[in-house]
């Protein structure tokens, strides 16, 4: 029954790795015969046969261990020739199944990228689009990453990101992620000029794309802007900002900080969409008594008909479908908002 079981389970293995498997055998049997030759015809201690053994195998070229007879010469050369061509099959179908797998894997994540929509599409993984992928990942956002630096595209692959080897200025890169179909391309490369060529590329793709720049220099905002980004941000003039809240408004910083930024309270901002049908629809807030139902606060809502933006809305406010609530609380709440308040 367990000779059966094991032929089934070898009869079952890819070809290589049963290749490889049946040829580690024949080197450990190879290890067992010539221990036992060097003892028959040599008359040599069990120890010294096994290491005699050992070096021919591996070429390692060390001394003989003791004089061989012609006898003892004529079985190490038939010892090198079996061992040495063991090892270079091993070797051949080891760096086979190596290639064959990446080939696997890259194929399977191909077709995963193929069937990704209203995915964000982030180029360039340095210290903020490796953030940027953390966070979206966290909120259970598809995106893939495009990069052309392979040890990033590594880091990426230790936390299972999709993420593609290409150029973001190029159309062929752009498509082969799915720009037409994503809903947004978060723009993270490390010259303003390749942000730029890679915007006025997007754009012509995909019109109604969202896209996100991040620039290290203020006076390239206007070029990103007239390239066609929607939102262009300076990451040095958040941490300026930062640090004059710091000094200038410290209870708010402090504020920001514990609220906001902070997992001991776990509360974050959120935006829901109200859809047409839902508990909310056509209802003020005091109506739906949404702050008792749903236990999260209302910081302002955007306006479905004109795009305006109410901040802190008064209780008689009327909520309609295709109006935006930013409402500040836990994972947890802002789910229940969704699947009861915000869902037809």
């Amino acid at each position: 029954m367990a000779q059966r079981r094991l032929i089934n389970w070898l009869v079952g293995l890819e070809q290589t790795k049963r290749d490889i498997l049946l040829a580690c055998v024949m080197l450990i049997a190879l290890l067992g015969v010539g221990t036992v030759g060097y003892y028959l015809i040599e008359g040599w201690h069990w120890l010294d046969g096994v290491y005699m053994t050992f070096i021919t195998l591996t070429t390692i070229g060390f001394n003989e261990v003791n004089s061989l007879s012609d006898g003892g010469r004529i079985f190490t050369i038939l010892i090198g020739i079996v061992g040495i061509g063991s090892v270079a099959f091993i070797g051949t179908r080891v760096a086979q199944l190596v290639l064959t797998s990446q080939i696997i894997r890259f194929r399977h994540m191909k077709k995963q990228i193929e069937q990704l929509e209203g995915h964000y599409i982030i180029a360039g993984y340095g210290r903020i689009g490796s953030r940027i992928a953390h966070d979206l990942a966290k909120a259970d956002r598809p995106f893939v990453v495009v990069d052309q630096n392979e040890d990033k595209l590594e880091a990426a692959s230790q936390f299972k990101y999709l993420f593609l080897n290409g150029d973001a200025q190029t159309e062929s890169t752009l498509i082969e992620v799915g720009i037409e179909r994503a809903t947004g391309l978060i723009l993270t490369l490390p010259e303003d000029s390749s942000n730029v060529f890679a915007t006025l590329t997007a754009r012509e793709l995909n019109p109604s794309l969202f896209i996100l720049v991040r620039t290290d220099t203020h006076k390239n905002k206007r070029k990103l802007m007239r390239a066609g980004a929607d939102k262009v941000v300076a990451a040095y003039e958040i941490g300026a900002d930062r640090m004059a809240h710091v000094i200038l408004k410290p209870n708010v910083d402090r504020f920001m900080e514990e609220a906001l930024l902070s997992n001991d309270l776990d509360l974050n901002m959120h935006e829901v969409t109200v859809e047409e049908g839902s508990l909310l629809d056509g209802k003020t807030l005091a109506q739906s008594n949404f702050r008792t139902q749903f236990d999260a606060i209302v910081v302002a809502f955007i306006n479905s008909s004109n795009g305006g933006m109410n901040f802190n809305p008064r209780a008689d406010t009327t909520i309609s479908a295709g109006d935006v609530l930013i409402v500040l609380g836990s994972d947890a709440m802002v789910r229940r908002l969704k699947e009861t308040g915000c869902t037809a």
